[in-house]
């Protein structure tokens, strides 16, 4: 497959200079923005089937502020608003062809911070690798990527189960190397980054965490 053909599931964090969100609520937002998506595609369905067929999930985070996230919101999309965050998913778009609203709006160098710890997580959970240093954006598309993941693994029973809880997830570190490399051992959907920024290809950068997946790990 060459560049031409490969295609990007567009989000966009909103980022106010006077009032950033919370690192956390952020990567939970882009997560349910992402399966927001997969669960009612809507008017987008051709675009998802294009984009999931191609046997990548490649996902790109950028940020806007003030007019810009207005234009963002004039675009086709949907917003997700999770406690102090605000994601906008846009529908899937070639690599080289971004509407030139969204292509505009930078993408590397998206930083957040926690001002307080996060409380007791509530599953599903997207556990980070404590390993490994992601800005806030590259951590918003694996959390994305994980939960995805999840998603795929999931049957309609679950699935539903899921949405009738507001498709949440909760998204933490893991609370140390070896603890997040023993849930990777235990089968549990697990996302290896390609590499095209900020770590090595092959890195494993989250693992998602759900009463059921552990069920379907157990009857592979």
């Amino acid at each position: 497959m060459n560049e031409s053909e490969l295609m990007v599931l567009p989000l966009v964090v909103r980022i106010e200079r006077a009032a950033p969100p919370e690192r956390t609520d952020a990567l939970e937002a882009a997560a349910m923005a992402v399966l927001s998506v997969l669960d009612d595609p809507g008017e987008w369905a051709a675009e998802l089937l294009a984009w999931q067929s191609t046997g990548k999930i490649r996902k790109v985070v950028r940020r806007a502020r003030g007019a810009e996230w207005r234009r963002a919101e004039a675009l086709p999309g949907r917003t997700v608003e999770h406690r102090t965050a605000e994601v906008r998913v846009h529908p899937p778009v070639p690599l080289d062809d971004w509407p030139r609203d969204l292509a505009r709006l930078q993408v590397s160098g998206t930083e957040l911070h926690d001002t307080a710890e996060p409380g007791p997580p509530a599953p599903p959970v997207l556990w980070a690798n404590p390993g490994l240093v992601m800005s806030a954006g590259k951590a918003m598309a694996q959390a994305g990527h994980a939960a995805q993941l999840a998603w795929w693994a999931s049957d309609q029973e679950e699935r539903a189960a899921w949405r009738a809880a507001g498709l949440t997830v909760s998204v933490r570190d893991a609370a140390d190397q070896g603890d997040f490399d023993a849930k990777v051992a235990a089968g549990l959907p697990v996302v290896r980054d390609a590499g095209f920024t900020e770590i090595e290809p092959g890195s494993c950068t989250f693992v998602a965490e759900a009463p059921w997946l552990f069920g379907r790990v157990a009857r592979r």
